[in-house]
């Protein structure tokens, strides 16, 4: 049976998810050589070649004056805020809090869209959200004790990423992702130029720091077409729920590289994220099924 469209997107969105907390784990290990600025930059330029190759191959390169579009100019704005407040809080927090902080997205996303863009969200996709967020609090356990300035650099870059995420649902379908995905590295990355000396600036990277660096660069592109496919595939609060996976990669990766231990608090916030996103996508798989059913003139099985 086809997927449906939101089943399709949250899948994507699945992807991205790993694509993007495996390079933040990179990125967060050449931290220790040069500055996040500096990381921005070197990651963004390996990036840039990737994404302008396969761009021009798939025949998706577009006018520059495309960046005047509104919706474009807006998704570039968001990632530019969102990456550089992130990139000020992963070198500073382990990577499981980062991650965890950043999951109050699909709340602000889910809003948004229920906001301004008028999408119908039922009661059971709000539960489902709603449950995931509850586990990332039990995971985080936020208090004043234990809650820095690091920590309000996440939130900002939440507030920039709901922006990014919403207006990339906007974007006209002419432009092709693949071309969404170009201007946001090539802004990305000047902006990694502009803060690189405020920063400290250069450091000569290790091979090794360059190497990892390339690796971060492809899964870039691959966390960047999945996730602009994603949005402009499925409804966002259907696919909003599978960003709570990323919480789940931050827990293992920082373990397996990092060393750190999840506790029984930890395991238990990250059981409830997933049995939250299994049941969403479990309700999107029923709700498709239903409205097959309902133009076919058949019952929809296990309804």
């Amino acid at each position: 049976m086809a997927l449906s469209p939101n089943i399709r997107g949250s899948l994507l969105m699945a992807v991205s998810m790993a694509a993007f907390t495996t390079n933040d784990s990179i990125t967060k290990v050449v931290s220790s050589e040069m500055n996040f600025g500096q990381v921005i930059l070197v990651r963004g330029l390996f990036a840039i070649v990737l994404v302008a190759v396969f761009a021009w191959q798939q025949g998706a390169l577009r006018p520059l004056h495309t960046l005047m579009v509104k919706p474009v100019a807006l998704r570039v704005f968001g990632e530019i805020g969102g990456t550089v407040s992130f990139m000020a809080a992963l070198v500073h927090l382990p990577l499981a809090n980062t991650s965890a902080i950043l999951q109050a997205l699909p709340l602000a996303i889910t809003l948004g869209a229920a906001v301004i863009f008028r999408e119908p969200v039922g009661w059971r996709r709000w539960s489902a959200i709603a449950a995931g967020f509850i586990g990332v609090l039990i995971i985080v356990r936020p208090g004043l004790a234990g809650f820095s300035q690091y920590s309000l650099f996440a939130l900002v870059s939440v507030a920039f990423c709901a922006l990014r995420d919403l207006a990339t649902r906007k974007i006209p379908a002419k432009i092709p992702s693949l071309f969404i995905t170009l201007l946001t590295a090539v802004t990305v990355t000047t902006a990694g130029g502009v803060i690189l000396v405020p920063l400290g600036g250069w450091t000569p990277p290790s091979a090794s720091a360059l190497g990892l660096q390339a690796l971060a660069a492809v899964l870039l592109l691959i966390g960047y077409q999945c996730i602009i496919s994603a949005l402009r595939t499925g409804d966002i609060s259907a696919v909003a729920p599978f960003r709570y996976s990323a919480l789940l990669w931050a827990m293992m990766l920082g373990y397996l590289v990092f060393g750190d231990i999840p506790d029984a608090m930890m395991v238990t916030g990250a059981a409830i994220i997933v049995a939250s996103g299994l049941y969403a996508f479990y309700r999107e798989r029923i709700r498709h099924r239903a409205l097959a059913a309902e133009s076919s003139g058949l019952p929809p099985d296990g309804l």
